[in-house]
């Protein structure tokens, strides 16, 4: 039976190994020394955790800035050098966004790293949570109800489906904005109004951006109100124009890994379904 261990991340990662001790296995945790309720897992130092653990779960997303292990809950910054690789060799080692990683260090080549955010069970199940986690924010935010309200979504990729299911679930007006002609045919039939990015022009309660370009420029932003909310639910750079929606006085508020924050429980299991699925059929080659 493998032996697990949680290296960095957030409450995901708390619930993950949770879930993992719960299903019997032996669980360690290093880099969430100050999260509470990480104290029930023995805490190794990294040395420690390559030798006694078969398997290293890293974070979602692994690292955010390409330099330091993603790990706001550690009592030190771990960073991406020749050590980390070298510490867990022998290691299987799983992770979420992972080829930022690969690059800090040659290392890596000799290692077995994989992404678990590859799997399509994951990315599918997390963007329904980021859905969620966007009407939980856009509720908080919002001086409005989003029963009623006009929303736009910008992009048809997952987190756009989910979102366009999510607003319609809850009676907003939704437009969607998409590039391909079977995206807009798709937006249509979910009782949405399918727009390319040069027709929206409408003024809109809350915009909900899924694309990391920029799509949402200034020929949409000039058209909005003062109590227009951004939300910017894209990777870094994201698609809303800073710069021209600090000029229309209109507030951008970002949303990265909103599972995390909203429903890390859930995403904590989705991780950890796609764990499973990747060492199950590791056993089969």
């Amino acid at each position: 039976m493998e032996t697990f261990g949680i290296l960095g991340g957030d409450r995901r990662q708390l619930y993950l190994a949770r879930s993992l001790k719960e299903d019997g296995f032996d669980v360690s945790v290093h880099g969430l020394e100050r999260l509470e309720g990480a104290e029930e897992f023995p805490v190794l130092s990294l040395e420690e955790l390559g030798r006694h653990c078969q398997v290293i779960l890293l974070p979602l997303p692994a690292t955010r800035d390409g330099a330091f292990l993603n790990a706001p809950y550690g009592e030190a910054p771990l960073p991406l050098d020749d050590r980390l690789p070298r510490v867990l060799r022998g290691c299987c080692v799983l992770g979420g966004m992972v080829d930022r990683v690969r690059e800090t260090s040659p290392l890596w080549c000799d290692l077995s790293l994989e992404d678990y955010y590859h799997r399509e069970e994951l990315t599918l199940g997390n963007a329904f949570l980021t859905a969620e986690g966007a009407l939980a924010l856009a509720i908080e935010e919002f001086p409005g109800s989003l029963g009623g309200s006009r929303c736009l979504v910008a992009g048809f990729g997952r987190i756009g489906k989910a979102l366009c299911l999510a607003l319609r679930g809850v009676g907003a007006q939704v437009d969607c904005c998409a590039r391909k002609p079977r995206d807009l045919t798709a937006i249509r039939a979910l009782g949405c109004r399918p727009l390319e990015y040069a027709q929206a022009r409408d003024r809109y309660d809350v915009i909900f951006n899924t694309v990391p370009a920029l799509v949402v420029g200034e020929e949409i932003l000039s058209h909005q109100g003062p109590d227009t909310l951004l939300l910017e639910l894209a990777s870094a750079p994201g698609g809303i124009h800073r710069q021209a929606a600090q000029r229309c006085g209109l507030r951008v508020v970002d949303a990265p890994s909103l599972p995390g924050r909203f429903s890390p429980k859930a995403s904590g299991e989705l991780i950890k379904e796609a764990v499973y699925h990747m060492l199950r059929e590791r056993r089969k080659l």
